[in-house]
């Protein structure tokens, strides 16, 4: 039977915020939210923005979440202060979800990590890389300060329901080609304003063979395309994961096989390389192959992108036993406290250090050019981070290459982009 009014996930994720009894894209709507997200660098100004309101408290202590990760560990005194101002609001509010340094992680790796988001939530976030957790089949996505200032009060919000993207994967992978290489390929086909305002939906053959770690990464890169927010269909990987991590109940929700999209791209996978995405846009992406001679002198592994522990083994899988090119630093980050204890205590770390890499603390530092990776004039990085664009990671005249773990792995011991393939790693 064919459905009068056939909708996409995000269509109905977010009418199952409102009290609606329809919604179609290109609605304006008052939703309600599950999760209100903000970082060091952004909940000091949604704080002041949130004072101004004039409101006794915000609308639910257990669905905020702050977490210091882009300048934590403090970098200078203005970081200190920022942090200040966040652990005081926390603390002020009664708010459970405050993750301290030490205690905490990368935002989009730790939230998933500790169940805060599930599949149907609408999640926001002042951060763009929100859309990390549509991995989950929630509609997850970044907003300004003032709007999460807002949400913190009312723990509701207004937005535009946007049309979607159906982005097909068939084809068997070859080796080394994770969900970046995916989502990198796809940015490339399309551009970095291909998915403008749209929600991406990734689906297809080789997203059900995908690990979780991998859709966590095309997510995240969903908004490089200028997507709202990117989705993953709830299968029985994403019920394994969130399996135990919390109480809470949630709603699967699917498109429907009539659904409208704006758009559909079919990609065969089995002809996908490796991707490295050249300076100063993610859509620059070509395959490792054509790549040809480019030096480097610094290798980042980590992020919000790819600091997961699936990302870090395949990093140690190219390291072990192999040594950093002695004109590379080589800096490994893993995305949170417990993955950084699990790769201790199964040798990742003492392969890390062995092989001349320097291993951080949790941290967004070098992938915003922060700290802790901080590139000088005519530097090249290869970075498993997110964005390229001019002056990202440090200095304008710097230039910042994206990838794979195995890849950046690979790139640290020649000394130049490559790939495990030349190692003897086939």
């Amino acid at each position: 039977m064919v459905q009068n009014n056939p909708k996409t996930m995000a269509e109905k994720i977010i009418q199952a915020h409102t009290e609606k009894a329809s919604v179609i894209r290109g609605d304006l709507v008052d939703a309600n939210v599950d999760l209100v997200l903000a970082n060091d660098i952004t909940a000091p100004l949604a704080i002041e923005e949130f004072t101004r309101l004039g409101v006794e408290g915000v609308f639910d202590r257990e669905r905020i979440a702050l977490v210091p990760d882009h300048f934590a560990p403090n970098k200078d005194i203005k970081a200190a202060e920022q942090c200040k101002t966040m652990r005081r609001f926390a603390h002020e509010q009664g708010i459970s979800n405050y993750f301290e340094v030490g205690r905490a992680g990368i935002e989009h790796v730790l939230l998933p990590e500790k169940g805060l988001v599930l599949p149907g939530d609408l999640a926001v976030g002042a951060d763009s890389h929100t859309c990390t957790y549509g991995a989950l089949g929630a509609f997850a996505t970044g907003m300004g300060s003032t709007d999460i200032a807002v949400a913190m009060a009312t723990g509701r919000v207004w937005l535009r329901v946007p049309e979607s993207l159906k982005v097909i994967y068939h084809g068997e992978r070859r080796r080394w080609v994770g969900g970046k290489d995916l989502i990198l390929y796809a940015i490339g086909l399309i551009g970095v304003e291909g998915a403008r305002y749209q929600a991406m939906e990734f689906t297809g053959p080789t997203i059900a063979d995908l690990p979780m770690d991998g859709r966590f990464t095309m997510a995240n890169m969903a908004i490089e395309a200028g997507a709202k927010a990117g989705l993953f269909a709830v299968d029985d990987v994403t019920l394994d994961y969130v399996r135990g991590r919390s109480g809470r109940e949630h709603s699967i929700y699917a498109s429907d096989p009539n659904a409208t999209y704006s758009r559909i791209v079919e990609i065969d996978v089995s002809k996908v390389e490796p991707q490295v995405a050249f300076p100063h846009l993610p859509s620059n992406s070509r395959p490792l192959s054509e790549v040809g001679e480019v030096t480097i002198d610094q290798a980042v592994i980590g992020s919000c992108t790819n600091g997961r522990w699936s990302d870090l083994v395949e990093a140690a899988e190219v390291l072990r036993s192999r040594a950093v090119h002695p004109h590379v630093r080589c800096i490994i980050i893993p995305g949170t406290q417990s993955i950084y204890a699990r790769a201790a205590r199964e040798g990742l770390l003492d392969a890390f250090v062995e092989a001349g890499a320097f291993v951080s603390a949790p941290t967004c530092g070098p992938c915003l050019g922060g700290y802790m990776g901080v590139l000088a004039a005519g530097e090249r990085c290869i970075s498993t981070t997110n964005r390229n664009f001019v002056g990202r990671m440090g200095h304008p005249d710097s230039s910042v290459y994206l990838c794979g773990p195995a890849v950046a792995a690979a790139s640290a011991i020649l000394g130049r982009i490559g790939g495990p393939g030349e190692l003897g790693l086939a």
